[in-house]
């Protein structure tokens, strides 16, 4: 007897969702979510909105003092952590010689493989939820009351409280960053649960930290699994539950509001003639669905959100697809959940993140790790920009729209695609040490066609 996939066989899957064919084979494959719902009517149906993304952009804010002060890097923003947009003219001309297709629009690079303090995109949300957590401990406790200079947050006697205080999550990598850089900055006792996918330099990072790392042999579901046991089994500890907060997701979802001034700086306003697409490296899907909401709260119909995961692991891809989200993994499809991209190695969606962006993500598609190595070096012969492997998966996305009609004509530019706007959004980088970095980018080289 065949195995049940969520109450049915696989050969019923395949009948009714063709495109798992293509995915269970680890083919490079590329969905349109032609979704019915508006998005004003999708967004007014959910339990979160614009005021839990201000929310969550005053209290950034008001950590900005305590920020600038404790990591110099971030005192030009004045403790504002955010990353620049910039146009990469010289990697659309390579792309599109590289794929032998004209790439008509504009390609940008949201640079958050280069934000302050942890390089990666993790460190919106991870160190908003951590801020979050400092925050309310400390009012809780009589410590802090509004209107006081956070910058105080940096005296000895909160570290002295934080310390009593600890903090766990499971991660691939950047979370765990992310968390124990700012936990451990903070005073916190942080413990990450690292899967088998994360690097090892990644773990000495946070070990010269003081953060305590365990690593497990399987992937980061289990991780994960760890990191809330030992939440449950000590009441002074806060587990970042990469799975299901909505601290995460709120953090990520700043962005947004961030990128429609960047854009604006840049003369871009997206409408229904000049159409924004934005491709969103996936792995668990806590920050491209943060920041798909904060976009499509922005900018409505005129922004197309695309998630790119890895061949191997499309968790969210696979999620929406079967309209089962977090009810099924990659393994039940006969993948393994192993790639390269450790940052997106995930083989299950986040069900905060599926649930509430089912009828908001626009499309999907994965990518080779041969694919994201060769774009890698590409990036770095012709923009002379650095990323880890995971951060190159939404430089694949432009191509994909302009090959696919159906995506050109829901977004209005089918007779003029050059009015487009395409952002790939980098998501990690900084702090690969240059060895490592020169090993990707000769891995790059070798496997370039």
């Amino acid at each position: 007897m065949s195995k049940l996939i969520a109450g049915r066989t696989l050969e019923q899957w395949l009948e009714s969702h063709p495109v798992l064919a293509q995915l269970m084979g680890s083919e490079e494959t590329f969905w349109f979510n032609r979704h019915p719902r508006a998005v004003a009517a999708t967004l007014a149906g959910l339990d979160i909105g614009q005021e839990d993304v201000q929310d969550a952009a005053d209290r950034l804010d008001r950590f900005a003092p305590y920020i600038s002060r404790v990591f110099p890097d971030t005192a030009e923003r004045k403790g504002i952590i955010e990353s620049p947009l910039i146009c990469i003219p010289d990697m659309q001309d390579a792309l599109s010689r590289y794929l032998g297709l004209p790439l008509a629009g504009r390609l940008m690079l949201k640079c958050d493989n280069d934000l302050p303090i942890s390089g990666s995109v993790k460190a919106r949300g991870g160190i908003y939820e951590v801020l979050k957590h400092a925050e309310s401990l400390a009012v809780e406790n009589g410590l802090l009351s509004p209107g006081d200079n956070y910058a105080g947050l940096d005296d000895k006697r909160f570290k002295e409280f934080f310390g009593r205080y600890s903090i766990a999550v499971g991660s691939t990598g950047n979370l765990g960053l992310s968390i124990g850089i700012m936990g451990a900055q903070l005073g916190f006792r942080v413990t990450v649960h690292m899967s088998a996918d994360a690097k090892a330099w990644k773990k000495d990072r946070l070990r010269a930290k003081g953060v305590e790392v365990i690593e497990y042999d399987g992937d980061y579901g289990k991780a994960v699994a760890q990191g809330r046991k030992q939440a449950a089994a000590d009441p002074l500890c806060h587990f970042v539950d990469d799975e299901n907060s909505k601290d995460l997701f709120m953090g990520y979802a700043v962005a947004a509001l961030r990128l429609k001034s960047q854009l604006a700086d840049l003369g871009v306003k997206p409408d229904k003639d000049h159409p924004l697409f934005v491709y969103l490296p996936c792995g668990v899907g806590g920050a491209p669905g943060g920041i798909s909401f904060g976009l499509k709260l922005v900018f409505g119909e005129h922004v197309h959100c695309i998630f790119a995961e890895p061949t191997r692991s499309p968790a969210m891809f696979l999620g929406v697809y079967t309209g089962m989200l977090d009810g099924v993994c990659v393994q039940d499809f006969g993948l393994d959940n192993v790639t390269d991209a450790d940052g997106l190695a995930c083989g299950r969606p986040s069900g905060f993140s599926a649930k509430r962006m089912k009828d908001l993500i626009d499309g999907f598609y994965t990518v080779s790790d041969a694919t994201l190595f060769r774009q890698l070096a590409l990036m770095a012969d012709n923009e002379k920009i650095f990323m880890e492997p995971s951060a190159l998966a939404g430089l694949s996305g432009m191509a994909h729209v302009l090959r696919t009609p159906d995506c050109l004509e829901g977004s209005g530019c089918a007779n003029h695609p050059d009015r487009a706007v395409h952002i790939a959004w980098g998501t990690g980088g900084a702090m690969v040490p240059r060895e490592i970095m020169d090993a990707y980018y000769l891995k790059g080289k070798s496997q370039a066609r």
